[in-house]
């Protein structure tokens, strides 16, 4: 099976020869990206179709393992947070929501499988895939590309492929002779699931071809709605429901069969079924529209979306939609495989925050209320914990726009939430409170120090002060009082401290930028308190108790109980990103900062000390170092505040070859909704945003040969690295539109002006490199 195009690559006979591929003479860059990288392991991608931010991701699910079992938290079904495992052998069916990267889930809405013969409406196991309407595949027999998704159900012999524009799902399945054919709508269906989690499912049939419903769900969004409209190419010839359990109240229902053909039906837990006579080889097409806020909103998004039976068309715009994005970088490259994995990292990157609203404006209200938008897109699934440190100013320099309406979308939610908080961690009107933090100040912030403001300014700041002010949230009323987050009072404690007084900071970017003195003085004073929670005696961050002490028991590689979340003292004790140099200055000065960062890449951790942690796992350390989780992502970047920036250069090389590669399990943790490709992205070319809130870019050794960022304003920022080789991974000078630099830094008005940065690359290193 080739799941890639490489055909014009292959007669590029001298482009192969030179070991060079370029794409100034290849429109198609679709076909370098591979949506089966990181659907093994930790990765937890999908590989299903969907188009650059789209509402639907329809996508195969694998398996069907419960959240919990005999009440307890089953870990096996973190595998799944995507829906989707590469090592598995059988397909359950198809749904049309997932989220790519994550480390926790939920979706999964409206699982759509067809089958042929006895009709089943369980879905059966792997072990005993026999006893459910589950089919066996082979990845042989498996196609997945940007837009596009196919299979073959071997059980069935029935070719299963997917397209999508925005807020539709579009099914073709090519069946055999059947007069027992069946397409199933699962509504029970989700990722996470467990008992219970459904609330609510209402469906209507309208005709013999079209139906309407939603499913209401309480998991991680706590109170979500997915509406829908689905229609067929054929009309089906009969159609029904399973059986539900009974209730102590029924109602007079009873007079019914509901069943068998009974248009109107509702309940906790419902599996449809829709019963066809095919022919050899016919294809039937399902359309499955998505909608935040009814099903006539549903209806309204299919018709403006996809109202024709061209399902080649609709992939082609898919995959035009791609190209569309994909050309905003264009690079050469040492070898085929960094490119797939260049635009693979950029589809990733692409593939959220999504857009939540239908065609005409309007969207589900974190208040529960319908609103439309006033001149924006609105957009749910704000990862931001993840997302902050190099995904959203990635957005600032390749989609500006979409950017600006992230965080209009952020503002609107703030003003429905009760809590008058801008988001934590949320999705489909919902706030899920998951992880430490308030980092969208800092999405806002970045947006603003950087020009990429057209928004209420004063606002948006406004919304940042009094979200960091809500003092009954996470320990902020102890952090404000005491100046750090205690250990006896709110676990996680250093994490906490340490990421409010960057968030601080970077609210007092945005002040300054604006004028507000007075907030500026207040936060830049909060911004400081990142060192009351480093213990001068160990040379290391360390959790306080609310007596003022340190805690005793302490152990700096320990993942676990030590006061941080989802990391270790060694790791999170670099984590002062908008003031290194009064963190190295507190630790010793350059040169004893510089071989304490040596140790952090060549020291060994056992795997004691992260083996519970399931962010955490040896795919994705060197050393001590953890890239496979967020925390250290800015971490090489930090020689550049020492007299060795050189020190940073191999270093980052290593990272990007060897934690990011082509195959299912190519990526080395969680893709965290494309923060790992962010950093993938921004460190092959060269530059990386430690300090979101900055104008300032780090630089380090770019992987590329050449690159071409052309950006939205018609300019167009071109990187070249002189003398590239796989071993000339140092950098011997800088020059920026032909001036040498003496700073490791560029800004961000020197990329969005255009010109040419341009690096001298060797196989020795620099010592005097900006010196």
């Amino acid at each position: 099976m080739n799941r890639f195009n490489f055909k014009p690559l292959i007669t590029a006979a001298g482009l192969l020869a030179a070991g060079v591929f370029s794409v100034q003479a290849q429109q198609d860059l679709a076909k370098y990206v591979d949506p089966m990288i990181g659907t093994a392991k930790m990765g937890h991608t999908y590989p299903g179709a969907t188009v650059p931010f789209g509402s639907v991701q329809l996508s195969p699910d694998t398996d069907t393992i419960p959240y919990a079992v005999n009440g307890r938290y089953n870990p096996d079904v973190y595998k799944y947070c995507a829906g989707y495992q590469y090592e598995d052998s059988t397909i359950v069916g198809f749904s049309h929501t997932h989220f790519s990267g994550t480390g926790h889930s939920d979706l999964g809405d409206l699982l759509v499988m067809p089958t042929v013969g006895k009709l089943q409406l369980n879905p059966g196991t792997e072990t005993n895939p026999d006893s459910g309407y589950r089919s066996r595949f082979s990845h042989d027999e498996e196609t997945a590309e940007a837009g596009y998704y196919a299979v073959n159900l071997k059980d069935y012999g029935i070719k299963a492929e997917m397209t999508a524009t925005t807020r539709v799902g579009v099914h073709q399945y090519t069946f055999p002779k059947s007069e027992e054919a069946h397409i199933i709508l699962d509504l029970k269906a989700g990722i996470y699931n467990y008992d219970d989690k459904n609330v609510w499912t209402i469906v209507r049939v309208e005709n013999d071809s079209t139906i309407t419903g939603y499913r209401q769900t309480s998991g991680w969004a706590r109170t979500r709605k997915v509406y829908f409209a689905m229609t067929f190419s054929k009309s089906f010839k009969g159609y029904g429901q399973e059986k539900q359990p009974g209730q102590v109240y029924r109602g007079f229902w009873g007079r019914f069969d509901q069943t068998r053909n009974f248009p109107q039906m509702a309940g906790k837990d419902l599996r449809l079924y829709f019963d066809f006579d095919t022919e050899e080889n016919e294809k039937i097409q399902v359309k499955l529209a998505l909608s935040p806020v009814s099903t006539e909103g549903a209806l309204k998004n299919l018709q403006a979306e996809a109202p024709g039976w061209d399902f080649n068309a609709i992939k082609q715009q898919a995959r035009d939609a791609w190209n569309k994005e994909l050309q905003k970088v264009t690079v050469e490259t040492l070898e085929e495989s960094d490119k797939v994995n260049l635009y693979t990292a950029m589809y990733h990157a692409f593939l959220g925050p999504t857009v939540y609203m239908d065609v005409n404006g309007k969207y589900m209200g974190l208040d529960r209320n319908v609103h439309e938008t006033d001149g924006f897109t609105n957009y749910t699934s704000f990862s931001l914990w993840d997302t902050y440190r190099a995904l959203h100013p990635l957005f600032n320099v390749l989609q500006p726009q979409r950017n600006q309406d992230m965080v209009q979308s952020m503002m609107v939610h703030q003003e429905q939430s009760v809590h008058h908080m801008l988001p934590i961690w949320s999705h489909y009107a919902n706030e899920n409170w998951c992880m430490i933090g308030y980092h969208s100040v800092s999405v806002i912030a970045d947006a603003i120090v950087k020009g990429n403001a057209d928004f209420d300014q004063n606002a948006a700041l406004d919304a940042c002060v009094e979200t960091a002010r809500v003092r009954y949230f996470d320990g902020i009323g102890d952090y404000i009082h005491m100046k750090y987050v205690p250990e006896d009072k709110s676990g996680s404690s250093v994490s906490k401290t340490l990421e409010y007084a960057y968030d601080d900071w970077a609210i007092a970017q945005a002040a300054k930028k604006l004028g507000r003195d007075e907030i500026y003085d207040e936060f830049m004073e909060r911004s400081t308190y990142w060192k009351n929670v480093y213990d001068k005696s160990i040379g290391f961050m360390r959790p306080r108790l609310s007596n003022g002490s340190f805690k005793k028991e302490f152990d700096a590689l320990n993942t676990h109980g030590q006061g941080f979340i989802e990391g270790n003292s060694w790791n999170y004790s670099l984590y002062v990103p908008h003031d290194p140099a009064g963190m190295i200055d507190l630790m010793g000065g350059k040169e004893k900062f510089s071989t304490h960062l040596d140790s952090l890449f060549t020291m060994e951790l056992p795997d004691k000390y992260f083996e519970n942690t399931e962010d955490i796992s040896r795919e994705g350390i060197i050393g001590n170092y953890v890239h496979g989780n967020e925390p250290s992502h800015h971490v090489a970047y930090l020689y550049n505040w020492t007299n060795d920036a050189y020190k940073a250069q191999d270093k980052i090389r290593m990272i990007l070859r060897d934690k990011y590669q082509t195959g299912s399990d190519g990526l080395s943790g969680n893709d965290d909704f494309g923060q790992m490709s962010a950093w993938y992205l921004f460190s092959s070319l060269g530059f990386y945003p430690v300090a979101p809130g900055s104008v300032d870019y780090a630089l380090g050794s770019p992987a590329v040969k050449e690159a071409s960022i052309n950006l939205d304003n018609g300019n167009t920022f071109k990187i070249e690295a002189k003398n590239q080789s796989e071993k000339n991974v140092y950098v011997r000078k800088v020059e920026l539109n032909g001036e040498e630099l003496t700073e490791p830094f560029i800004s961000h008005d020197q990329i969005m002006n255009g010109g040419t940065l341009r690096f001298y690359m060797s196989s020795k290193p620099n010592r005097n490199l900006y010196n």
